[in-house]
């Protein structure tokens, strides 16, 4: 589609062109890409520039290439073939990489996450309840501690539970975290990690 790495700068039609600082776009969350690289736009957008000349000097990269399943097969001939055999139930996804079993795990999680958190909304669970019945509770602390910035460690520890619980548990994405707990993408990203350590430390449940 695009010659080189300036061009690719200049290509209207991508997703590039934002996270690149080159153009604005109201509808694309930029900052999630963003938030991975930094928390200023600027360095961030520097990096995130970095990174991808460098990933064009790799070249094309068969395994990072989605279709996990169905390069797994055999590509879609195959699968063509198989379907006339009666085996109509072969599943793909083309934003997967890896092979078969690979893409097949991530289709599971994903449902079994999906299915959790249905699970704990029709209980009742939504972002309130989980910060003020449970992690408040918890840390023994006003639920609007929980959305007010400092370093405190029981103000951090309880930020970082309540970003677990409601990622893994609600099903909420890393960016709205971020928004509502007025962050960046990637702090939202390592409170939920810090939360899912402590979870498992203290075998604190969401449900119990």
């Amino acid at each position: 589609m695009v010659k080189d790495f300036g061009a690719l700068n200049r290509y209207a039609f991508s997703g590039h062109r934002l996270p690149a600082g080159k153009a604005e776009c109201g509808w694309q969350d930029g900052d999630y890409v963003l938030g991975y690289f930094g928390e200023s736009a600027a360095i961030a957008s520097k990096r995130y520039l970095a990174y991808v000349e460098a990933g064009i000097a790799l070249g094309r990269r068969p395994e990072l290439v989605g279709g996990g399943l169905i390069r797994g097969l055999g590509g879609w001939a195959e699968v063509k073939k198989m379907r006339l055999k009666g085996m109509d139930r072969i599943k793909g996804d083309e934003r997967i990489p890896g092979d078969s079993d690979f893409a097949l795990s991530m289709l599971s999680s994903a449902k079994e996450r999906f299915e959790r958190s249905c699970r704990l909304k029709r209980l009742g669970y939504d972002f309130d309840r989980v910060a003020a019945e449970k992690v408040a509770a918890i840390y023994e602390i006003d639920p609007d501690e929980i959305f007010q910035k400092g370093r405190r460690k029981t103000r951090a520890d309880a930020r970082g539970l309540f970003c677990y619980w409601c990622s893994s548990g609600l099903g909420m994405s890393l960016t709205e975290l971020a928004r509502k707990l007025e962050m960046t993408v990637s702090g939202a990203g390592y409170a939920a990690g810090r939360g899912e350590a402590l979870a498992k430390r203290h075998q604190y449940s969401l449900t119990k």
